[in-house]
Formats: C-alpha cells, sequence, structure tokens
C-alpha cells in the first residue's frame, strides 16, 4: 500500500462543520501539491491519561509525533480514576527533549511551553445520575476554544471518560455547531454512563463517532508479521528512538495505543465523511440524529468478537511505517 504524508492530508480539515466535503485525502494530497496552502485540523484531546490505563501515554506519545500537522487547542485531563494534568504533563518532558531534533524535520511542531499553556485539568469525578455536575477548567476552557471565531470544525477527541464534554455542552449548546467529537467508548462510557447518556438522549444533533469496539482494530488483527508485531514494533522502532519513545516503551512495551484511531481518522481520509476509510476507521450512521455514527455491524468488517475493527487495522502497515518515520525523526543522527 502507498504511504501519504500527512501534512498534505491534514487540508481536507480546511471545510467548515456545515459543508459538504466534495474530495478525500489523495485528492487534498494532489490540491497541496499543487500550491495551495494546507490548512491544519484544530484538534483537542480528552484523556484520562495516569488513571486506570497505561496506554493513553502511548497515544500521547503518538500524538505528540504528528503534533505539527495539527492546531492544538487543548490537552484536557478527565477521569476516570486517577487521572490528572500533571501526567500530561510528564509526556510533554519528555517531547521537549526531543523538540529541537524533531523541528529538524518541521518547523511547525509547536514549542512545549505552548504545549503546556494549553493542558487543562478536568473533572475528577464521573458525573452524578444527571450527566453534569459543575464546570471545571477543562470545560470551560473546551468553551472557550469553540466559541473561537475560526471556520474549521473543533475536533475533540475523546479517549476517557466523555465527563467534561458533556459539562461543556450543558452549560454552552450553542458550541455544538462547531464542535465534532470522536470519543472511544467501551471502558470508558463504563466508567460515566451518566455523562455520554446525557448527551445521547437530550443533545441528538451533536456531531459524534462513537467507537465502541472500531478502536480495537489498532492492536488486534491485520498485519502483525515479522517487526509489524505488537511487542517488537516497539523494541525495534521506539526504544532507544529518543526521549518520547523511551517514555512510551517504559509505560508499556507492547502496542495497546486504544485511542489512537481518533488521531489516526485525522491524519488519512476524509474527516467530513466518516462512513468513508479512513485510517481511524469507518461508521454508519444510525436513526439516532443526523450526525451520529458508530461501529459497523457487517460481519466481514469484524475482527473476531470486535464488529468494525477490520477497518482500522487493514490499513496497520501503512500507519505505524510512517509513525517508524517520526520515531526516526527524535534521533540527532537523522539528518533532513
Amino acid at each position: 500500500m502507498e504511504l501519504r504524508t500527512f501534512s498534505s492530508l491534514c487540508l481536507v480539515c480546511w471545510l467548515l462543520a456545515t459543508s459538504q466535503p466534495t474530495f478525500g485525502g489523495d485528492t487534498a494530497a494532489r490540491a497541496a501539491g499543487s500550491g495551495e496552502t494546507p490548512v491544519r485540523c484544530r484538534a483537542i484531546v480528552s484523556t484520562d491519561i495516569g488513571g486506570s490505563d497505561n496506554d493513553d501515554y502511548q497515544s500521547m506519545v503518538h500524538f505528540l509525533h504528528y503534533a505539527d500537522v495539527f492546531d492544538i487547542e487543548g490537552l484536557l485531563a478527565s477521569p476516570p480514576d486517577n487521572g490528572r494534568v500533571a501526567n500530561i504533563l510528564e509526556v510533554i518532558d519528555a517531547y521537549a527533549e526531543d523538540y529541537q531534533n524533531l523541528r529538524n524535520h518541521s518547523s511547525d511542531y509547536p514549542s512545549p511551553e505552548s504545549l503546556r499553556s494549553v493542558s487543562k485539568q478536568g473533572a475528577i469525578e464521573s458525573a452524578p445520575k444527571e450527566g453534569f455536575s459543575q464546570s471545571t477548567d477543562a470545560s470551560n476552557w473546551l468553551i472557550q476554544r469553540a466559541r473561537i471565531e475560526d471556520s474549521r470544525p473543533l475536533y475533540i477527541l475523546v479517549w476517557g471518560s466523555i465527563t467534561d464534554v458533556a459539562q461543556a455542552v450543558h452549560d454552552a449548546p450553542d458550541i455544538k455547531k462547531r464542535i465534532r467529537v470522536y470519543s472511544i467508548g467501551s471502558w470508558n462510557t463504563h466508567k460515566d454512563r451518566a455523562a455520554r447518556n446525557y448527551l445521547f438522549e437530550n443533545h441528538a444533533d451533536l456531531w459524534w463517532i462513537e467507537s465502541d469496539t472500531t478502536f480495537r482494530g489498532m492492536y488486534v488483527g491485520g498485519n502483525q508479521q515479522g517487526d509489524l508485531d505488537n511487542r517488537t514494533f516497539l523494541e525495534r522502532h521506539a526504544r532507544g528512538h529518543g526521549a518520547l519513545g523511551d517514555f512510551l516503551v517504559s509505560k508499556l512495551d507492547k502496542i495497546k495505543m486504544g485511542d489512537t484511531p481518533s488521531v489516526l481518522y485525522l491524519l488519512h481520509g476524509d474527516p467530513n465523511n466518516p462512513e468513508a476509510e479512513h485510517w481511524g476507521g469507518s461508521f454508519v450512521k444510525t436513526e439516532h440524529g443526523p450526525h451520529y455514527w458508530t461501529d459497523s455491524s457487517l460481519p466481514d468488517l469484524a475482527e473476531g468478537k470486535y464488529p468494525g475493527a477490520k477497518t482500522v487495522n487493514r490499513w496497520r502497515e501503512d500507519f505505524l511505517r510512517d509513525w517508524q518515520r517520526r520515531l526516526e525523526w527524535a534521533l540527532p543522527s537523522v539528518i533532513k
């Protein structure tokens, strides 16, 4: 399969939240090659990093390796369990060590200071039965960024409970027309079902991809031959590859990264069309609202017991090989 350059593909994020796309990633890449200026995707990550599962550390490392192709407008620490903004700052500290080497390849990498400035603490407890409670620094920040005058939608990538998103939408329902949510469900939903149900039952007009099983394709199935094996890939291509690579392996020495498909969705494919092919999965519309998509139930897209997972793992070699290249950027011996 052809490998693609993401800084070009992210051009498709220029469209307004209400626009109808007429092209996909390949066309966007050609447009960028013709001299048009790529427009970067706006993104906020809401994560339970430091809480119950170390794979959020892995996903944050991966995300920061691609920090040059996004406008990162927020890194929010949300529940469940013990996730705190200090855990986000741990990863940024590792990024700071690699920063100059990464900038040898792209001057668009944001400074560590700018990333620290948009790191905010969210709720530390799940929502009560109503699905919302008191505003937090994170929910207020989300509202502030959503209200910025910008023609691009603000993508909110939810890696933990959806608590702070529900709070923000409750406090400022006007932001719904400006945001797009891609949430990793399953365990995260279980840890705060009230917040999820509040959004689902009261805000059916929210643009929302809810991935309950599709995300499993990040580490289940696909091409895992040779160095593409979950453990071998990190041993060969992350360990010893800068501070970020070593930090990732120290937290979990095999690929899980179940939240990463939310990032991959923006890196390859037309983000305006969740039903199209993306590295982060393809989804189906249901009867719930005009802008809600979830896992496909088609048998041929399931990986074992996980519906939709093959829409991610079919791209495994492509997205891992491209990440491998960026891991190498952290090495001082690699010259642009």
